[in-house]
């Protein structure tokens, strides 16, 4: 009798121990049709779209950045003269990288046209190619941290902020480096506004390479 007992004692315990079990840990939760849909538009809403990003910056800030580059025959010649004294005036860093950026504009003459890059001389009496038109396929994040304009933490992920180059590269591949293969004969001149990754002083600064965001014939 007393066996029987004790056997539904641990079943009525264990029923129970299971309905807890379920109160706290339901295996299901019941949403509203009107809370689903709410909780739809809002993660629509919030997801971040780089082509409509990159439609507003380029005009309202990208373009309009030119006035605020430094002259790239100024550029040219301090680069020249002293490196270091160069990368303090106009040279700007992000972050902890040992990479730094200038933010150029300028007129060149055509001294060479190849694949992927147009070669311009800059100094008046120079045949020297000084800068370097990028006119390739694009990489990196040159552009986007070039003019100083974006701050990574005005985003919510880094891999939204990322998309900006990758849109930003997409579009001066697309419209504004076929225009420059087209102008670009030897001897003529070129307006080019953009930005410079130096990695290595000694590779990148002479020529200075340039990725241009706005060419145009002079």
């Amino acid at each position: 009798m007393i066996l029987r007992q004790r056997k539904w004692i641990i079943r009525f315990v264990f029923v129970v121990g299971a309905l807890v079990l379920l109160y706290r840990l339901p295996l299901f939760h019941i949403v509203s049709l009107e809370d689903a849909n709410k909780a739809n538009a809002k993660a629509t809403a919030a997801k971040f779209d780089p082509v409509k990003f990159v439609n507003t910056f380029w005009d309202s800030e990208l373009l309009p950045s030119k006035s605020a580059a430094v002259d790239a025959a100024t550029l040219v010649a301090k680069v020249k003269a002293d490196p270091a004294k160069a990368r303090q005036q106009h040279g700007r860093q992000v972050g902890l990288s040992q990479s730094y950026f200038y933010h150029v504009t300028g007129v060149g003459r055509v001294v060479s046209v190849e694949k992927n890059f147009i070669g311009l001389a800059i100094s008046p009496d120079s045949e020297m190619t000084e800068v370097i038109l990028e006119a390739g396929i694009l990489f990196g994040n040159t552009v986007r941290d070039g003019t100083g304009l974006l701050d990574v933490n005005d985003f919510n992920n880094t891999q939204d902020f990322n998309a900006i180059s990758t849109e930003l590269n997409r579009r001066i591949e697309a419209n504004v480096l076929p225009t420059l293969r087209e102008i670009a004969t030897v001897g003529a001149e070129v307006r080019f506004t953009g930005c410079v990754q130096v990695n290595d002083e000694d590779s990148d600064l002479q020529p200075l390479k340039v990725v241009p965001f706005i060419v145009e014939a002079k």
